[in-house]
C-alpha cells in the first residue's frame, strides 16, 4: 500500500490539474508529477481509489472517470467558471462544493431537472448563492446517507 503522504499528493495533484483544465491526468502524466516512474504512478493512483474516496476508474482500465467533486466525462452537471465551461460535476451534490476549488470567482452550474426536464442553474461565489433558478430546486437522493436511514415508499 502506498503510504499517505504520497496518497495526499496524488489527490491534491489530481485535484489541481482538474481545476486547471477541466480533465484528469493520465497516471503517466501523475507520476512525472510526483517524481514516480510509470507504474508507481499507476499503483499509487489505484491505491488512492481503493482507499474509499468518491472516485472510480473506468471498470478495467486505469482512467480516471470521476474525482470529487469533478466528473471527468461529460455530466449534466455542467460547470462554468467566470464564463468559461470545461468542468462537469460528479452530482447535483457535487456540483455545489466545486464553488470552493474556484474561491472569489463566480461559478455557475447548469442542469436539467432529472424529473420534468426543465433547465436549473446555480450561480455562486464562496458562500453566496447568488441566484437559484427556480427558487425552488430540491435536492434528492436514493442513497442512505450517515448511518441508517428508513425506506418509505412516496406516495
Amino acid at each position: 500500500m502506498t503510504e499517505v503522504a504520497l496518497l495526499d499528493r496524488a489527490f491534491a495533484a489530481i485535484t489541481a490539474r482538474m481545476v486547471a483544465t477541466g480533465q484528469a491526468p493520465h497516471y503517466a502524466e501523475l507520476a512525472a508529477e510526483l517524481g514516480l516512474d510509470v507504474e508507481a504512478g499507476r499503483q499509487t493512483l489505484r491505491d488512492l481509489i481503493e482507499t474509499g474516496i468518491p472516485a472510480w476508474l473506468h471498470p478495467g482500465t486505469d482512467y480516471i472517470v470521476s474525482f470529487p467533486p469533478f466528473h471527468n466525462l461529460p455530466t449534466q452537471y455542467r460547470v462554468t467558471v467566470e464564463g468559461e465551461q470545461r468542468w462537469f460535476a460528479q452530482c447535483g451534490f457535487e456540483a455545489l462544493a466545486v464553488r470552493w476549488l474556484f474561491p472569489g470567482k463566480r461559478v455557475q452550474i447548469d442542469a436539467p431537472c432529472l424529473d420534468c426536464g426543465e433547465p436549473l442553474r446555480v450561480l455562486m461565489r464562496d458562500e453566496l448563492i447568488a441566484v437559484a433558478d427556480p427558487e425552488t430546486i430540491v435536492g434528492y437522493s436514493r442513497s442512505q446517507v450517515g448511518g441508517a436511514a428508513e425506506t418509505r415508499a412516496w406516495r
